[in-house]
């Protein structure tokens, strides 16, 4: 897999049926090893290893509705509260964070409701505070840690 702009982490891949799989610390079971997954890895253990989101506040592939349509949204992060704190939408190294990704990103999080949005594929990183009562967002320069959003 192709290395990425976040840090290393410690990760267990098999081989089944041809696949090539990575142990998910969240999901507590092997999944298939694909480039997009493999930024998602990196990004849960980035969060959990380095800016101190508790994994037990984590979320993977979470449906939600929009628009009386199923979405799935890459990660999310929950406070202790158990609101929404962190949208995380992750795209394979290969994908360049444009509009239209930003775009899919601001439409999920109009439903969850979360003040900070996340895109990377790995390899380019934006993130934002949103600011639902003013409509506006604010690009930040890294993600902030856990406990310092309120």
């Amino acid at each position: 897999m192709q290395a990425l702009n976040l840090p290393p982490f410690d990760y267990k891949v098999t081989n089944s049926g041809g696949n090539i799989l990575i142990w998910d610390v969240l999901r507590r079971k092997h999944v298939v090893l694909t480039p997009e997954e493999w930024v998602r890895q990196h990004v849960v253990h980035y969060l959990t290893g380095h800016l101190g989101y508790p994994l037990g506040l984590l979320s993977l592939e979470r449906g939600h509705a929009y628009n009386q349509r199923r979405k799935r949204t890459d990660l999310c992060a929950y406070d202790a509260h158990g609101r929404p704190l962190l949208l995380v939408e992750c795209k394979a190294p290969s994908v360049p964070i444009t509009a239209a990704v930003a775009m899919q990103a601001a439409t999920y999080n109009q439903t969850i409701g979360a003040p900070l949005l996340l895109l990377t594929n790995g390899l380019e990183h934006y993130c934002w505070r949103v600011d639902f009562e003013n409509r506006t967002n604010k690009r930040l320069s890294e993600v902030p840690p856990y406990g310092t959003v309120g």
